[in-house]
């Protein structure tokens, strides 16, 4: 169950919208922001909230990489794959990366702290490698700058 507060928010932003379904994703972003990832009880809440029905949410919540309908560690690490990247690097670094927390890809480290996983583009083609902390982009990150972008992430306890 959400809060009344945000409910009565996303009704708002749902009626601001053109139509319902343009605001699915904020609506989804919000629940999951709340909840920690997209549980089964956020997409049925959502599906009210939009006039849809579960599966339409369901749809479009599995169309996004960045709707998480398991749950996630507190900070999620998105390594773009996409070919620019991985030609500039990113196959090394996502290695690094998983070498470096002791998890594969997909996983989340023991403590909860991290999720690791690819993203198909992040939109800084010229500048890869590229990954994401929560909603902060890291350009040309190196192996020796992920370790130092992760211990400044831990020391905040936030991206």
């Amino acid at each position: 169950m959400i809060p009344e507060q945000l409910r009565q928010e996303l009704k708002r932003r749902v009626a601001d919208a053109v139509t319902p379904r343009e605001a699915a994703v904020d609506v989804m972003k919000e629940l999951q922001r709340h909840c920690g990832w997209l549980t089964d009880e956020a997409v049925a809440e959502a599906a009210v909230l939009l006039g849809i029905s579960t599966l339409q949410v369901e749809e479009l919540a599995t169309f996004y990489e960045m709707i998480y309908r398991r749950p996630v560690g507190r900070n999620v690490i998105h390594v773009c794959d996409s070919v620019s990247c991985w030609a500039m690097g990113g196959e090394t670094l996502l290695a690094h990366l998983e070498q470096h927390m002791g998890i594969a890809t997909g996983q989340t480290t023991p403590d909860g702290a991290f999720t690791l996983l690819p993203c198909s583009c992040l939109g800084n083609c010229g500048n890869g490698p590229t990954l994401m902390i929560g909603e902060t982009i890291h350009h040309r990150v190196t192996p020796e700058d992920a370790r130092a972008i992760l211990a400044r992430a831990m020391d905040q306890g936030a991206p």
